[in-house]
């Protein structure tokens, strides 16, 4: 069984799903119909009992480039506009945020076991998504990046909640603050992937093998062992998204957020001043 939406496909086979990451923009950038398809996806895939573990996966050359900022400026424009600082376009920017962050939610809630096979970029966004998942996988070429902190943006879709859930502090905090680029090999080695392949097809036959692995065993057996797991995390990182929802409607505006976006479009060094 094969389903296909505008930034997603899904594909079932043998008691696995395969989720797909396709787009509609460059690098499987994250527009408004991943954010909308995306816990429709896993809603379905966490109802349907032939489904017992799921894979996450990029089409091309790449995971995903993270949020598509130019699919999704007008979720920023209130914000930044000149009205900006008045309570309604913050209090609309929360409510878009609170959605958002309900999306990728939709994933780390899915009782179904989740595994990513990341190759290529996996940025921003995408770091948000495979905080959510159970198990990831990376391929040698695979880069990752918290890259918000570049475009003077706080991540708030799940990134900063969880990922310090799966790294110890130090790198949590290096990776953040700084928004390095970071590699497939110092990814294993500081826990934020499982194993690393040789290339995109080999990690995703890994996954998939897991994912055997995974569905062979008691469903219900399978459930029980995630949801127990998830209940020692699931108050720390609901408090976690409500207060950054909460902190970037109030402080995301600023000179510094318009000359972050500005600089990447013109692909230039961005010189931010503190305002």
């Amino acid at each position: 069984m094969s389903s296909t939406y505008e930034a997603l496909t899904v594909d079932v086979a043998d008691h696995i799903a395969q989720v797909t990451l396709i787009g509609p923009g460059k690098g499987n950038a994250m527009g408004p119909a991943f954010w909308a398809e995306l816990p429709v996806v896993f809603a379905d895939l966490d109802a349907d009992p032939d489904v017992r573990a799921i894979v996450l996966t990029g089409s091309g050359r790449n995971f995903t480039y993270g949020l598509d900022l130019a699919a999704m400026g007008g979720t920023l424009a209130g914000v930044m506009g000149g009205d900006g600082a008045t309570a309604k376009p913050r209090a609309d920017f929360h409510k878009h945020l609170k959605s958002m962050q309900q999306s990728i939610t939709a994933v780390a809630d899915c009782r179904t076991p989740t595994i990513a096979a990341v190759h290529g970029w996996c940025i921003g966004g995408g770091v948000d998504l495979i905080s959510a998942v159970d198990i990831r996988y990376a391929s040698a070429d695979a880069k990752f990046s918290v890259r918000e902190v570049k475009l003077a943006i706080v991540a708030d879709v799940g990134t900063l909640a969880r990922l310090p859930m799966i790294l110890n502090d130090g790198h949590m905090r290096e990776l953040a603050l700084t928004g390095k680029d970071i590699d497939a090999a110092r990814a294993e080695k500081i826990g934020l992937v499982n194993d690393v392949y040789a290339d995109a097809e080999a990690t995703l036959a890994a996954a998939r093998a897991t994912a055997a692995e995974i569905a062979a065993n008691p469903p219900l057996t399978v459930q029980g062992i995630k949801d127990v797991l998830d209940e020692q995390r699931t108050d720390a990182v609901a408090a976690s998204l409500r207060y950054v929802a909460a902190w970037n409607s109030a402080f995301l505006p600023s000179k510094d957020l318009t000359e972050g976006i500005t600089a990447m479009f013109e692909k230039r060094p961005p010189e931010f001043t503190g305002e």
